[in-house]
This record gives C-alpha cells, structure tokens and sequence, in this order.
C-alpha cells in the first residue's frame, strides 16, 4: 500500500493526471453500474472543506465513491444539500451527466496557484478539503490542498489541482484490485469546437506544452494526457454523438488484461466496442455518463 501511494505525488515542479470525477444524481445507481464493469468501490463518503485556513470546517454539501487505481483514480461526486458546491454539479449535471472535473496532481500546490495568476486565470484561494475515509484501524481524515478557478473560467468544466496530504489513506491496497484488471489512469478525451485553441488554453492553465497528435491536440504530463478532438472526430472514432459542447467526452485505463475486461463485461451484458489498436471502449450508461476505454500495458497515448 505504502509503496503505491508514495508513487501518487509527482516530482516537485511536475504535473500528473491524478483523477477524473463524474458528477451523477444518484449514487446508488452509480455504484450498481460501476460494479457491473468490473471495479471495486470504496465507501460512500460525505465530504467538508475549510473556505479559508483559520475558518471553521463545514459540510460540502457534496459526497462520494472512488474507483482507486495503482495510478491516480475515478470519483463519483453527488450533491447531498444546497450548498454551492452541490449546485454546482446540479448545474452541470443540467448539462449531461458524466465526467465534469479534471484534476491535476501537484506536490506544489502554492506554486500552481502563483502560476495560475500569473497567466490571467484569477484563481480562488486555495481550499482546504477533507473527508473521513475508513481504515483496517478504524476512521481517519483525508486531507487535500485544492486549488480552483471562477466556475466557467473553464468551459470544459471543474479544472483543479489536488495536492494529496494523506496519500496512504486515500490508496489502501484492498480498493486496488479490480475484476476487470484496471490498473491505471492514462488519459482524458475531451470533445470541444476548436481542439487548438483548447489545447492553447490549457497549455496556459498548467505550464505544459501542446503537441498535434493527427486531427487531434495533445498535452502530456509525467503521468497521463489529455487528447483533444472536435465533434467530427468523435462521431468517426467511436460512433457516438456528443450530448453537449464542450464535452469531457471519457477517459482511458490502462488493463492489465484486456481479454480479462472483455470477459468481465460480456458476463454482465456489457457489449464492448473493439478500436483498430485494440483498444476497448464502452458507452456507459445514464447512471454514470460518459466514454471508458481500456489499453493495454505501456501502451502509447492514442492517436486520431
């Protein structure tokens, strides 16, 4: 456990792709899809946060259920109460249902938030967050530095960064194994009107540089990328229409055995989708939103 954990922080100065969040209305039935694709899930936990450092802890209003990874993770967040934070993801959710949050791991959370001003992006205080977690030795808080912008400064969504205090809390080893041989977060796939000019952006939002990949754009970090294609490129890849624009369209998992993720599916009624690299994809449904595809090993970023 410990040894997976400490491999969560990037390098000082570093960025990775520490996790995706889905925002769903009910995470009952959130949870029966996710278990049907083959992952193990923590417990349903309600989350508070400190709006400044002196300030007292309160209710987020919001809670969740994680799919942790030997690299990074997925959440699963649901309002709980009318607090901002819970209308936000209402709001959202207004829009489509599925991947709202891309969050960038950091060791640095302080610098991030400097060079977030510098680049004319206004970033909020950084905030406080914590939730309590269950351990083989009882309850224990897990604690983050997060680090947001104004809501709509990204179109794409909640773009944050997340600097883990209690790493070891978070990624205990009985949540790591999973039916379907998911090991990793890989990538992001978002569906926007102009993948340049996205991909600009985020160039500035995170200090990294942009890179075409075919008729798409790319930005790499030290773990996991983001891919950026247009409307016509999700239609002719995965044959499905986006719900909305822009669209965190889904996200990539590097499989340990891809026969394995085929079986576990098809035993559930889950029909997988096979790419010409071999890829998997699957359209999740309603109760989860968005696109899943699985790789294999070590296999490079996809290419469009």
């Amino acid at each position: 456990m410990h040894d997976v954990a400490d491999q969560q922080l990037p390098p000082a100065g570093k960025l990775c792709l520490d996790h995706v969040a889905h925002f769903v209305p009910e995470v009952d039935a959130a949870s029966d899809a996710l278990t049907r694709l083959g992952f193990t899930l923590t417990p349903f936990s309600p989350q508070s946060h400190r709006l400044q450092p002196d300030s007292p802890l309160v209710p987020a209003g919001t809670g969740n259920r994680c799919v942790m990874l030997s690299a990074g993770y997925l959440e699963f967040l649901t309002p709980l109460a009318d607090t901002p934070i819970a209308g936000q993801l209402r709001t959202a959710m207004g829009r489509y249902v599925g991947v709202h949050l891309i969050a960038f791991g950091t060791s640095q959370a302080q610098s991030d938030h400097a060079r977030l001003t510098q680049a004319g992006f206004s970033p909020l205080d950084a905030v406080a967050l914590q939730r309590q977690i269950e351990t083989l030795q009882g309850m224990d808080t897990a604690r983050f530095t997060v680090v947001r912008v104004l809501p709509g400064t990204m179109a794409e969504g909640r773009i944050q960064y997340c600097q883990h205090l209690t790493p070891r809390l978070v990624w205990q080893s009985r949540w790591l194994e999973h039916p379907n041989g998911a090991t990793g977060l890989t990538g992001v796939l978002l569906c926007v009107a102009d993948p340049r000019e996205a991909a600009q952006r985020y160039a500035r939002f995170t200090g990294l540089t942009p890179q075409p990949n075919g008729n798409a754009w790319r930005i790499d970090t030290v773990r996991g990328y983001l891919a950026f294609i247009d409307s016509a490129l999700c239609r002719s890849t995965f044959g499905v229409e986006p719900p909305s624009l822009p669209w965190i369209a889904g996200y990539t998992l590097e499989c340990s055995d891809l026969s394995r993720a085929r079986d576990v599916l098809q035993r559930n009624g889950i029909a997988p989708n096979a790419l010409p690299d071999k890829r998997l994809f699957v359209e999740l449904p309603p109760a989860l939103g968005s696109l899943l595809l699985f790789e294999p090993a070590r296999s490079a970023p996809i290419s469009f």
